[in-house]
């Protein structure tokens, strides 16, 4: 028996009770991805990135381990409330426009102690103002750098489009913007390298394009950790007390934590361990997330359906989008009809050994998102569900 053909048996065995669609996490797989990137980071501490995890049980269960420190969150709304929930450092990883949200954090003083927000431009102090009725309270700033690699004069870009604030100057400027400013704190500072962290380097069956990204991501840490280690230098000289600097994802976190100037490493997908997380030079993680859909159909030889399955990630359209078919091995979609929305047909000798009701296993694009998809995960631990936990969508929170 295959690994994977022994993950299978013992996810069976453990959800024989239940039926699907379902969503499972694999608590020895999350454990052990957990210490690899605690092991990668050397020291510094992981802020858990909170939209690739969106379970509050699990994410309390990583921040309970040693190496782990703080929360990265991807709305002020998700911030407050899990401040409320009781998590004491949460970093808002992206600008928001939520004035009724920045009323709320400036007017209580234990969500302005718990929670940091993104600031990359000086109309949103301006909406922050507005927003609040009190500036006694300082809301907690931090300021975001772009990351991307630009060449050719910058007629080539490579990187996500994120903050406009790039040279040391620049956020040199806004910090002075920050402190001269009352009712701001300026504490920290956040670079996300998405085009080193996020892009797999080692692509099945494309050599080229992966030596191509290989080459470009060498580029891009070297010109990133000399140009981030300038931008701190001159943050600092503005707000010598800067609490922290944040850097990296899943899969840069060694390269990033080797940075002086970085104190911290974000990281979240890497405790899932998605399909786009498969192709890396760097690391090698254990699926620890996946989903469950029933065989409802079996129209022909070597074909079944299965109920639902259209549930495309986020990003650039493409195949490497959808979900994968992954237990029983050897399944994969028609390409006529891809992943339905009610129903998908899988191809594939294994669905000859299908019956209706039996369960097929799949892989999500990317992390986090396979959770508004699903009220709950069924924690297994070896053959056993062990535990039932919301996601925030069970909780009734969907943020975006």
């Amino acid at each position: 028996m295959t690994p994977r053909a022994a993950d299978r048996a013992r996810y069976d065995r453990a959800t024989a009770p239940l039926d699907a669609p379902l969503a499972l996490v694999d608590l020895e797989a999350f454990d052990a991805n957990a210490d690899d990137l605690v092991r990668r980071a050397q020291g510094k501490p992981i802020r858990v990135a909170s939209k690739s995890v969106r379970c509050r049980a699990l994410l309390e269960r990583v921040l309970a381990r040693d190496g782990f420190a703080g929360i990265m969150s991807f709305t002020l709304a998700e911030s407050i409330w899990l401040a409320r929930a009781g998590f004491e450092d949460v970093l808002l990883a992206y600008p928001s426009a939520d004035r009724d949200r920045f009323a709320e954090l400036a007017a209580d003083p234990k969500l302005a102690a718990a929670i940091t927000v993104m600031v990359d431009d000086p109309a949103q102090l301006d909406l922050i103002d507005r927003a609040r009725d009190r500036a006694d309270l300082p809301v907690r700033i931090c300021l975001e750098l772009d990351t991307s690699l630009q060449l050719l004069g910058g007629r080539v870009r490579v990187g996500a489009r994120r903050s406009p604030l790039r040279e040391p100057a620049q956020l040199a400027e806004l910090a002075r913007a920050v402190v001269r400013r009352p009712g701001f704190r300026l504490v920290g500072l956040m670079a996300y390298e998405g085009h080193v962290a996020g892009v797999g380097d080692d692509i099945a069956g494309r050599p080229v394009r992966s030596r191509a990204i290989r080459l470009m991501q060498t580029a891009a840490r070297k010109e990133l950790a000399a140009r981030r280690a300038e931008v701190v230098r001159a943050v600092r000289a503005v707000a010598p007390d800067l609490e922290f600097v944040n850097g990296g994802g899943t899969g840069s976190v060694q390269h990033t934590a080797a940075e002086d100037a970085v104190t911290e490493i974000a990281a979240g997908s890497g405790l899932y361990v998605p399909r786009l997380f498969d192709n890396y030079t760097s690391f090698t993680g254990r699926p620890a997330a996946l989903f469950a859909l029933p065989v409802v159909r079996r129209p022909g030889v070597g074909v079944v359906t299965v109920l639902g399955g259209g549930y495309p990630a986020s990003g650039a359209a493409g195949v490497d989008r959808l979900p994968v078919p992954y237990l029983p091995e050897g399944l994969r979609y028609d390409p006529q009809e891809g992943a339905g929305e009610v129903q998908t047909p899988l191809l594939g000798t294994a669905a000859d050994d299908l019956l209706i009701g039996d369960k097929v296993w799949f892989r999500h694009a990317k992390a986090g998102e396979l959770c508004e998809r699903f009220d709950e995960l069924h924690l297994v631990e070896g053959d056993r569900v062990t535990a039932t936990v919301p996601t925030y969508r069970g909780e009734g929170r969907t943020f975006l």
